[in-house]
């Protein structure tokens, strides 16, 4: 494992993209907690609302600087960045159907984006720069067990964006010294995610219905929940020597999404009918068949491993939706 770099988050000011969004906002708890002064950048939008963020602690919240703003605005984001030692960029458009209809929305978000947050990052000294990136850029396993050198391969136009996020970040460090590391979480779940998810909607339809729609149950993935990921994730920037370096955060064991749903519905105590959609938005030829990580590089250059169990992590997201039915519109999981 490589020395610590960051031991201590008191008063370190760090800038967190995406806070607004299911693990970003976790992240940006999980920082304020340790006691950082954290700078957190969400999306403007007409209802001053900071999406997930609303649901975290309102004491931790309190202490939290919100910074309103878009991504795609270079001069935004380099005011977010000004006096930071430590950026965590997680902002990005992720749901993979709506990157079929509108891919370019998907590479103003994700790659200009990042390169907004990069060109902000190297105008300045930084400690570190973590850019989170997603197990939908391997495609599907090729390997038992999908490590750091497996071939990227999008699947989707998201994807693709992706890749082309994650390559920008790694070249920003081989070509100006950006101490850049890209974390590379695999399939996280858990409390304040949305319904877009596979998790959320088999949970939020089994306690509203006799029957659960989903696209396919025989893809499977590698399930992280998302206090294991937003861990992981702080503790890219407080290992030093792993600077260029892409390191996936998973478990390493995969379930089928069948096989998921049988174990949700157990949980739950309840017995739907569970049906497939013939009509989706995703096209055949771009289903991401297995995701299951390989997560050696963390264990060794982190010292960071999965702390909760799928049961675990599951009991604990359907009690959180059970008690947030309203948030969520209990829609075919169209992925």
């Amino acid at each position: 494992m490589g020395d610590v770099m960051v031991s201590d988050w008191s008063s370190r000011r760090v800038l967190v993209s995406g806070a607004g969004g299911f693990i970003g906002s976790h992240l940006t708890e999980l920082l304020a907690r340790r006691g950082a002064n954290v700078r957190a950048f969400v999306r403007y939008n007409s209802r001053n609302d900071y999406g997930r963020l609303e649901l975290a602690d309102p004491e931790l919240l309190a202490e939290i600087e919100v910074y309103v703003g878009d991504l795609a605005n270079p001069e935004a984001v380099a005011r977010a960045a000004s006096g930071c030692e430590v950026i965590f960029h997680l902002g990005a458009l992720i749901p993979i159907p709506y990157s079929y209809r509108h891919p370019r929305e998907f590479v103003t978000s994700n790659v200009e984006g990042t390169l907004n947050v990069l060109e902000a990052a190297r105008s300045q000294e930084l400690a570190r720069i973590v850019c989170v990136s997603s197990s939908e850029v391997y495609g599907t396993a090729q390997t038992e067990r999908i490590s750091e050198s497996h071939p990227l391969q999008a699947q989707s136009p998201y994807a693709a964006t992706k890749i082309a996020a994650d390559q920008l970040a790694l070249s920003y460090w081989r070509a100006f010294g950006t101490p850049v590391v890209v974390a590379r979480p695999f399939n996280t779940y858990g409390p304040r995610q949305s319904a877009r998810a596979i998790i959320p909607t088999l949970i939020s339809q089994a306690l509203s219905h006799g029957k659960v729609e989903v696209g396919s149950t025989s893809p499977s993935r590698d399930f992280l929940f998302v206090e294991d990921t937003a861990a992981g994730i702080l503790r890219c920037a407080e290992v030093g020597g792993v600077e260029g370096e892409v390191i996936n955060l998973g478990t390493g064991l995969e379930i089928s999404i069948g096989a998921l749903a049988e174990r949700i519905f157990h949980l739950i105590g309840r017995d739907p009918t569970l049906a497939t959609v013939a009509e989706r938005t995703r096209p055949a030829a771009s289903e991401v068949e297995r995701l299951c990580a390989d997560t050696t590089k963390a264990e060794s250059r982190l010292g960071w491993r999965p702390s909760i169990e799928l049961d675990e992590g599951l009991r604990r997201t359907i009690l959180w939706i059970a008690n947030s039915l309203e948030l969520f519109k209990t829609t075919i999981y169209n992925v």
